[in-house]
């Protein structure tokens, strides 16, 4: 198994892990929340028999231990009224207009709060008949006054409960989020290294460059001086020249390059010349070029290596024989390139992962190209490279889209 294999396997565990944590922490917290909910009902089941009691007391009957049961509900809301929704009391309930504190019956609130009330108690009720609904629905409570005589209760949950049935909803988002926010600080930080690390490695690869490239020029005007032969010399200089842009390029890495206007047709044709004497004669490269050739800001070194890269990865897959197919044309705002080849192709699963560094299918090689190719494209000029389309056996298609100057 390779690490973006891996990799993505260990997402998975953990995102499956994630999931089973969140269901028992649901669960868990629904059934505390179901368990109060039930201690809720049997108190106000309480509640109601010492009211029913209490209506039916005689002289004998302990009247201040029901009271003191009836008083001793100060959190959950009830609402008594008779079969025709008239309210007869109420308790509990938070109320529109502040009530002055000898307010005692539901006759001495202002008309805005009973009108409050009465609607709180059509709508728990929905309109049913409260003889039927103190039979099928538990939050109404027939009470028989006397012989015959009902009135019916009816309670809402507590403030405590409403809340902790939301508690659960509310501490999962405060998770989500802090793992957001962690997840997005440890890929910045990933990031901000990675960059440092190529800015590091890029300067110092041009360094190391420098010293090479001019003890070869100096040898090879030694060696023009010593009458050898033009071509040999003309060879060397030619591989100088291009020791000398592949310097350029690595010291642009890790800095914004400076990009200039330039046509986006010729580039890339400009950009395969040095490809076209170096493959096989057994690739073929067709260009499509459309016939408007749009301005594009761009750094001309970086992204003739961006298209050297392309290529050169074109001929690997396709094992040094095949054909390249490159595309240009623009749409809306923005220009395309696309470079297809008839090679061995690339599993959807590795559609992202090839950019990636370290990503490669190849026997030898570092799996850098690639991922070159989408820090020039995307980080220095503003656009965005992706596998567009591929068919194992067949072939690959990368398109590179940029903004039109």
């Amino acid at each position: 198994m390779g690490i973006y294999e891996r990799q993505r396997t260990g997402k998975l565990v953990f995102l499956a892990i994630s999931a089973i944590a969140i269901i028992l922490f649901l669960l868990v917290s629904n059934s505390l929340v179901k368990e109060l909910a039930k201690q809720e009902r049997e108190r106000m089941s309480i509640w109601a028999s010492a009211t029913e009691r209490l209506a039916k007391a005689d002289i004998d009957a302990d009247v201040e231990f029901l009271l003191g049961i009836i008083s001793q509900n100060n959190t959950i809301p009830v609402l008594v009224a008779d079969s025709a929704y008239n309210i007869i009391e109420f308790r509990n309930f938070i109320l529109p207009e502040k009530t002055d504190s000898e307010v005692q019956t539901f006759a001495e609130l202002s008309e805005k709060n009973r009108d409050y009330l009465t609607a709180r108690l059509r709508k728990g009720g929905g309109g049913r008949p409260l003889d039927e609904l103190s039979r099928t629905d538990p939050h109404f409570i027939r009470v028989e006054i006397y012989y015959n005589a009902f009135q019916y209760i009816y309670y809402e949950d507590s403030i405590l409960l409403r809340r902790l049935s939301l508690y659960p909803y509310v501490q999962l988002a405060v998770m989500i989020i802090l793992a957001l926010i962690i997840y997005l600080a440890v890929v910045y930080t990933k990031k901000a290294e990675q960059n440092r690390v190529w800015a590091g490695l890029s300067k110092e690869t041009a360094h190391q460059l420098g010293t090479p490239i001019s003890s070869l020029m100096a040898w090879n005007e030694y060696l023009i001086s010593t009458d050898v032969a033009p071509e040999v010399t003309d060879e060397i200089n030619k591989d100088v020249k291009r020791l000398s842009t592949i310097a350029e390029r690595f010291s642009k890495i890790g800095s914004r390059p400076e990009l200039q206007l330039e046509y986006l047709n010729e580039t890339v044709e400009r950009s395969l010349q040095y490809m076209k004497s170096r493959i096989s004669g057994k690739v073929t490269i067709n260009l499509n070029l459309s016939e408007d050739d749009h301005g594009v800001l761009l750094s001309d070194s970086l992204f003739e290596w961006v298209m050297e890269n392309l290529t050169k990865n074109a001929v690997d897959a396709m094992g040094g024989e095949g054909c390249i197919t490159i595309t240009t044309g623009t749409e809306k705002e923005k220009v395309w390139i696309e470079v297809k080849d008839t090679g061995k192709g690339i599993h959807r699963k590795n559609f992202k992962n090839v950019f990636s560094p370290g990503f490669t299918t190849k026997k030898r090689g570092w799996g850098l190209g690639l991922t070159l190719v989408k820090r020039i494209i995307e980080d220095y000029h503003g656009g965005r490279i992706y596998v567009k389309e591929s068919e194992i056996g067949k072939g690959t298609t990368f398109r590179i889209e940029l903004p039109s100057a």
